[in-house]
């Protein structure tokens, strides 16, 4: 696993930094226009997903993450934790990362089988997983080099867009909500629960949340729900699915939606110990 920063003179001057830095111009274009929030919006998506996700706010070191944390789901990748797939993830994302990235790389047809050809990973595809044959040793040292392929970032954040951005970006408009804070939690749940099928899914929490077109009160009780069951099913262990969504719904307390000039804001909702 990567290594985690705590020290919080550390985390401060990296959420107090030029947000726009973190992504290149053609991410941050790309975000702009397919969901209306600019770099520092996204910026604080991404601390306050990664918190959970690493206990780190410096989610920028995690695009050559990988890891096997042994939920069945195969490997974990990333900076939005697309997996490989096993028996508790039969549909997973990880493929289609690979395919994204060997697309960016420029094949005339891309695929799985040619973007781990181009990191020299053995493994193939069996039916919708993609199996890997070589240790977690040797196989996560390949990720971990892709961590400044800019190509491989591309490939990520499209992935990202079309698996889970997308999707949240567009329940949140059908509701007439289009706050940066309202946005994030939906990508936020999407990535952690699936964001469609099941009643644990984001689709799923988003039906027992009620009608109401007031943001607030859909949102206060969209957590509710969530909080249900984020502490199940492998989402996370305990207590720190309650303390993911508290991050978010403090935020909504504290008046903090557009999620800019919110520095100090996120800091606080984000100080705590993932256990």
């Amino acid at each position: 696993m990567i290594f985690s920063l705590s020290n919080a003179s550390q985390q401060k001057s990296y959420a107090a930094g030029n947000p726009d830095s973190n992504f290149s111009p053609t991410t941050l274009q790309f975000l702009r226009d397919n969901t209306g929030l600019n770099g520092e919006q996204w910026n604080n998506i991404m601390i306050l997903i990664n918190k959970p996700e690493q206990d780190n706010l410096k989610w920028t070191n995690y695009y050559g993450y990988c890891e096997d944390i042994g939920d069945r789901r195969g490997y974990t990748i990333g900076i939005f934790g697309a997996t490989t797939g096993g028996l508790n993830d039969t549909g997973p994302d990880g493929p289609e990362l690979f395919k994204a990235y060997d697309a960016a790389k420029g094949a005339s047809n891309p695929s799985v089988k040619g973007a781990l050809a181009r990191i020299g990973v053995k493994g193939s595809m069996k039916g919708k997983i993609l199996e890997i044959n070589e240790s977690e040793k040797s196989f996560c040292k390949k990720i971990g080099n892709l961590q400044n392929d800019p190509e491989w970032r591309e490939a990520m954040w499209k992935t990202f867009y079309n698996v889970y951005i997308k999707y949240s970006v567009d329940q949140a408009r059908k509701r007439g909500f289009n706050s940066a804070l309202t946005i994030g939690s939906f990508v936020d749940t999407a990535l952690n629960h699936g964001a469609t099928g099941g009643s644990e899914t984001l689709q799923g929490l988003l039906g027992k949340s009620g009608s109401s077109t007031d943001e607030k009160t859909f949102m206060t009780n969209f957590y509710k729900e969530r909080t249900k069951i984020v502490d199940t099913n492998d989402y996370n262990s305990p207590p720190n699915g309650k303390n993911r969504v508290k991050q978010w719904s403090n935020l909504l307390n504290m008046g903090e939606t557009d999620l800019k000039n919110a520095d100090s804001a996120v800091l606080q909702v984000t100080d705590w110990k993932l256990q």
